[in-house]
């Protein structure tokens, strides 16, 4: 899969904001990276199943899920290879991993298919 490092999360109360970066970079598997079809954030809390947060295409549309509506925001740089997360209004119960994905990238060695990122905590305290 191509790489991808997530950065940004952290500790926060409640009402804070933060803001997440997704970068891709090349991989042995991948070699240089042309282009990437979607980009998303998912996430996940304990003992529950992972869940998308919101997700954009290369030309910038973009899909929230409901929980987030309003409060965050998806954008990207195809330039850089890299999506963001603005996280506004922060809540409790957004305490999660939240993950990077990338749907589709063209490389040099051909497409790569759902790449993800390791990870980034976000914890919201009360």
């Amino acid at each position: 899969q191509v790489q991808l490092v997530e950065s940004g999360g952290g500790l926060v109360q409640a009402g804070g904001s933060l803001r997440l970066s997704c970068a891709a970079s090349r991989s042995a598997a991948s070699g240089s990276i042309y282009s990437i079809g979607a980009m998303g954030w998912y996430r996940q809390a304990p003992g529950k199943q992972r869940e998308l947060v919101a997700d954009i295409t290369s030309g910038g549309d973009t899909n929230y899920a409901d929980f987030v509506k309003g409060r965050f925001t998806i954008s990207r740089d195809n330039a850089k290879n890299t999506v963001y997360l603005q996280m506004n209004s922060l809540k409790p119960e957004d305490t999660a991993v939240y993950y990077c994905n990338a749907d589709r990238a063209a490389t040099q060695r051909g497409p790569i298919f759902d790449s993800w990122g390791q990870g980034t905590q976000v914890t919201v305290s009360s």
